[in-house]
Formats: C-alpha cells, structure tokens, sequence
C-alpha cells in the first residue's frame, strides 16, 4: 500500500513565481490590471506566434468571450467535439446557443472529420449552418486540423480551438491553439502550467483581441462616469496570478519534455501487453502529453477498467476514465450527435475503455514504476 498519494496532475511550481507574486505585492498591483497581465499576454503571443493573446479567469471564460466575438446568440447552432469536458460546451447554452455534438475519430480521439462533414453537409441543406465549430485537442494531441480547416472553410464557419489540453502541442509546426479564428488554453491547477485558476484566449485578429479585453472587463464604455451598452462579463486575471503564469511559461518546454518522458516509459513498459494500446501520436505533431491514456480491451485482458481503475485507487493512485462524451451527459440529453461511422462511435468506445494515468512533470520514477506495477498486477501481467 502507497501511504502517499500519487496524484493524476498536481500542479508543479517552479520556484520563480514568488519574484512576480512579490513585485505585484510591492507596487500593490493587485486588482485585475497590471505589469504582470500586459507581460503574460505577450509573453505568451510570442511563445505561440499569435497576433494577440488576453488573459481570462478561466478556460471557459474563454471560450465564452470567443462565442461571444462570434456573435453566438439564442438559437444558433455551435458544433463541438463530444469527448471532452464539460466546459467546452458549456458556454454555448450561456449564449443560447444549440449544441452539436461531433465523434471522435480512432487515431486522435479528437474530433471525426469524417463526421464533421457529414454534419456541415447536412446543416448546410437544412441551411442552418453553425455559428462556430469548437474542436478539442484531446491530452494534449492536435486533431486533424488540415482535414477539419478545409471543411470549415468551404462552409465558412469560425473554427475556435479548444486548446486548454494542449499548450506546448504543435501541429505541422504551428502551436496548438493558433490554427483557427481563436483558441483558448487554461491554466487550472492540474493544466500543464497552472495561475491556480485562469485561461488565456488567443487572436490572430488585433481587433478581435480589443474588444475581447472589453467585454472581459464588463464592457465598460469610454465615459468619466460608469457606462455601458453592451452586456460584459468580469472575466479578467489579476495581475497576482499572472505572475505565477509568467514563471510557469518561462519552464513550461522543460515541463513538456518531461511529461513526454512519462509516456515513454508508461510505453515501454506497457505496449507489449495483451489488449493495451495508447493513445497515438499523429505524424508531424508533437504532444505536450499532458496526461498519458491508454485503452484497455477487456476481451483480450479478462479484466475492466474499472477493475484496474479499483486496485489504482485500492494503492493510493490517482487515475480516471477519460472524458464521458457530452452525448451521454444528462446535461445534454436529446442533443444532436454525428456518429464518426453509422456503425462506429469513437467516442464512446474510448469512454468504455479508457484510462488516465498519473502523468505530472513532478511524478518520480519510482512513483511512476509503482504505477505500472500496479497496472500488471491487476491485469495479472
């Protein structure tokens, strides 16, 4: 038995965050404005190679802002990926908006191009195209972007990446997050770096990056006395915890090398079993492998995942189901939903058979080892 917890993603500090918690203390920046927020924004511009980058709340702020950019309104359809967190279809209903859901495809598990178009089709007969398509990057692996752009495109629809999985990921080169009209990260505790709570919304469009700092400020026009026209949010980071965000950016390719490192070595103690495969790596991306999956095929085992999900937690480890798709949620109950095949639905066999492993840049070796002997012990391996 493992008396200390082997958490699935704790956060990890780097030990610079202090300086920058300290000098917003010593100038009393403190409020949601500051040196630290201007910093991170373009720190982070730079880091991605985008025009413009805002920092938020949250990750769902974000996409909140982004919807709202877009002019989602009542009754406007949005598609989004299905496997994925609640959050990032969530900010459609606070619009009004009509959920769409979209499967995954085997190789990514994010979302199904092949579904994709099927759906766009079939919207753009029923001429009810949607506003937006919010594509998740799934544990840090890029979708195919290539295949989901030139879709979008030929319709004309907005692409917002939902990329709160996936900050330090690249596609073809590009980071993760900067291929559509806007992408989003987040900065929760158990992300690849961490503010304790915040998200960061990116632009390509300069304009679109002004009037996202409005609405994010309670969309406060330029008047001596406090005015407003436009309905805004209170969406902004303070400048403390932009701070521990610039210390954390300044470390976060150490944190990637690391966490790939993790994988490697849950792979090449692990891919040789029976019935074990993980989650691939597309060719010409790299993943940040924020969290490492795998799925595990209990014909072949003889055993479940919740079983092997049971003797984790049984030994004092973190470890989960990977995402229930949004499908499936009572949330979202009667929602609209594109299958990657008639016969074949991606997402829910990845549900089924599915699991998370401790995967943060702080876990020890011998953490991990503990781990992996866990997972042949439960397998009987």
């Amino acid at each position: 038995m493992n008396n200390d917890k082997i958490f699935l993603s704790p956060p990890h500090m780097s030990g610079n965050e202090m300086d920058y918690i300290q000098e917003a203390f010593e100038t009393n920046w403190i409020a949601p404005v500051g040196p630290n927020i201007d910093a991170f924004e373009k720190e982070m511009a730079n880091y991605i190679e985008a025009n413009d980058a805002v920092a938020v709340s949250s990750g769902t702020a974000a996409i909140h802002l982004a919807l709202s950019l877009l002019n989602v309104g009542k009754g406007d359809r949005v598609f989004c990926s299905s496997l994925t967190f609640v959050a990032s279809a969530n900010p459609i209903l606070y619009q009004g908006g009509e959920p769409v859901f979209i499967d995954s495809e085997p190789e990514s598990w994010n979302m199904s191009p092949e579904a994709l178009e099927r759906a766009l089709h079939e919207a753009f007969l029923e001429k009810k195209l949607p506003k937006a398509i919010i594509v998740v990057h799934l544990y840090g692996q890029s979708a195919k972007m290539d295949e989901i752009m030139a879709l979008a495109n030929h319709y004309n629809v907005p692409i917002i990446e939902d990329a709160a999985e996936s900050l330090g990921s690249t596609y073809k080169g590009k980071a993760s997050g900067v291929l559509g009209e806007l992408g989003i990260y987040s900065f929760n505790g158990n992300k690849i770096i961490t503010t304790s709570g915040g998200g960061m919304l990116v632009c390509q469009n300069s304009d679109l990056a002004k009037k996202a700092r409005f609405l994010a400020t309670q969309a406060r026009d330029e008047a001596l006395h406090y005015q407003h026209s436009k309905l805004g949010f209170n969406y902004r980071m303070s400048n403390v915890l932009a701070g521990i965000g610039r210390a954390q950016l300044e470390v976060l390719e150490d944190r990637v090398a690391i966490r790939r490192t993790v994988f490697q070595r849950y792979h090449q103690e692990l891919h040789q079993l029976p019935g074990v495969f993980f989650m691939e790596e597309l060719q010409h991306t790299r993943s940040n492998r924020w969290l490492t999956t795998l799925t595990i095929d209990k014909e072949v085992t003889g055993v479940s995942t919740n079983s092997i999900l049971k003797s984790l937690s049984d030994a004092n480890i973190e470890a989960r189901p990977v995402w229930k798709p949004l499908h499936l949620q009572p949330l979202f109950k009667g929602t609209k939903f594109y299958l990657h095949r008639e016969d074949q639905c991606v997402s829910e066999r990845l549900f089924n058979t599915g699991i998370c492993l401790p995967s943060g840049s702080s876990l020890k070796e011998v953490e991990q080892m503990m781990v992996i002997d866990c997972l042949r012990n439960a397998m009987n391996c």
